[in-house]
């Protein structure tokens, strides 16, 4: 039998747990549709791809960092991974569950500041691993912007409206 990468396997297992947990939590109800949303907004269909594919680079990211880490390091990046596993769970609860998009947006922060303490910390471990990181700290900041845009321009918004 061949020998497992089990860093590999539990990186794939966090990225699919979060792909599914998300989608789980990001229901296209009526509300959503009613929203108004900026012109500059992607079409629904991109973002399962678009998070897949981050996902995958974070996954990629974890294992280059894991293997390249002495086991000191090796706490670190499981803390990193974990919190802004939980910043990145918290987000669509929020949004879509709650049907709060303005505490959705003081909750972006937290996960942006998440993904950048990925970077820097996984910087001095393999640099390769951090740069992976960038394109999810980019598609948070691009979300964090059409979050506030959804904010804005529906001002009134809340799970207590109809």
């Amino acid at each position: 039998m061949a020998d497992f990468n089990m860093p590999a396997v539990f990186a794939i297992g966090w990225m699919l747990a979060l792909c599914l947990i998300g989608g789980l939590m990001t229901p296209r109800a009526d509300w959503y549709a009613r929203l108004r949303k900026p012109s500059w907004q992607p079409p629904g269909w991109a973002f399962g791809p678009g998070w897949t594919i981050i996902l995958g680079l974070a996954a990629w990211s974890g294992v280059r960092a894991w293997n390249a880490a002495d086991p000191a390091q090796q706490t670190s990046v499981l803390i990193l991974f974990g919190v802004n596993g939980l910043f990145h769970l918290l987000w669509s609860p929020l949004f879509f569950k709650l049907q709060r998009p303005d505490w959705a947006l003081i909750e972006v922060p937290f996960l942006w500041a998440s993904v950048l303490a990925m970077v820097i910390g996984l910087w001095p471990i393999d640099r390769l691993a951090a740069l992976l990181l960038l394109p999810y700290l980019g598609w948070v900041a691009f979300a964090a912007s059409l979050n506030w845009a959804v904010v804005v321009l529906n001002p009134r918004t809340s799970a207590t409206e109809t």
